[in-house]
């Protein structure tokens, strides 16, 4: 059997910048045992399976290098950057998740693809574990919770920038993540992502942790539309609008490979 494959590089218009997903369009599902099989072998933070429904949404599946995702934010603008860039659909698209619904694409007017995610803000916790605060290093402003991740705020951009966090004591908070985040010194917020139980050691760019993020800064600092920094190695930017209970992240992408998987 062969697949198509692509690997495209989301929230970022250079190539080797942002973060790297694989996506293989599919006429009908492989195994889960398959799936997570490619993932691994393309050992990258996510690779996005789809599959077009009878409604012509994208039925969207997304795996790590060591188990299913159930939201993933660059993958899914690297999927709608494939279909549009090779013609598969047009925009606005539709991803359909099991976990988040429905999932919108619009592509705008100078390239970038905006994505409307439900909005996943954090609330703030009375009492963290303490492997957090022993596995960060440094004790957080504040921190909070979502159903994805533990938020840790920070006064200072640099203190996210410098952080050299314990994974070990992180990923004995699994199932939860970990994101740090600060107010920006160029952007309106930074932060980064540390995902040791679900993927990896940190992830250059999470887009679906800003649907926490993005309401989280919006209503701390009065404004609805953010740009905010990952600043991990690689980096990357993302452009969120928070309206009500949606939460809007765009951002560019850029085709690094498409091949073919056989197995």
């Amino acid at each position: 059997m062969k697949l198509p494959i692509y690997q495209i590089d989301a929230f970022t218009h250079e190539r080797f910048k942002g973060n790297s997903a694989a996506v293989v369009p599919l006429d009908e599902w492989l195994s889960d045992a398959q799936m997570q099989a490619i993932a691994v072998e393309n050992n990258l933070s996510e690779t996005a399976f789809l599959v077009r429904e009878p409604d012509g949404a994208f039925h969207i599946r997304w795996f790590s290098p060591l188990t299913e995702i159930d939201f993933c934010g660059h993958a899914t603008l690297a999927s709608a950057f494939v279909l549009l860039d090779q013609q598969m659909a047009t925009a606005p698209l539709t991803f359909r998740a099991a976990a988040v619904g429905d999932i919108s694409v619009a592509q705008l007017d100078d390239g970038r693809l905006e994505m409307d995610f439900p909005s996943r803000a954090p609330e703030p916790v009375d009492n963290p574990p303490v492997e957090l605060f022993n596995g960060l290093g440094v004790l957080p402003q504040a921190v909070l919770k979502s159903r994805q991740a533990w938020f840790a705020v920070f006064e200072h951009e640099e203190q996210v920038r410098q952080l050299s966090p314990d994974l070990v004591l992180l990923k004995s908070l699994a199932p939860l993540d970990v994101v740090v985040t600060a107010p920006g010194r160029e952007q309106d917020f930074v932060s980064r992502y540390f995902w040791p139980a679900n993927g990896g050691d940190e992830d250059p760019v999470t887009g679906s942790i800003h649907a926490g993020l993005a309401p989280y800064w919006a209503e701390r600092l009065g404004k609805v539309s953010l740009l905010a920094l990952q600043a991990s190695r690689r980096s990357g930017l993302l452009y969120c609008r928070v309206e009500g209970e949606r939460v809007f992240i765009a951002g560019h992408a850029v085709r690094y490979l498409q091949g073919t998987i056989e197995i």
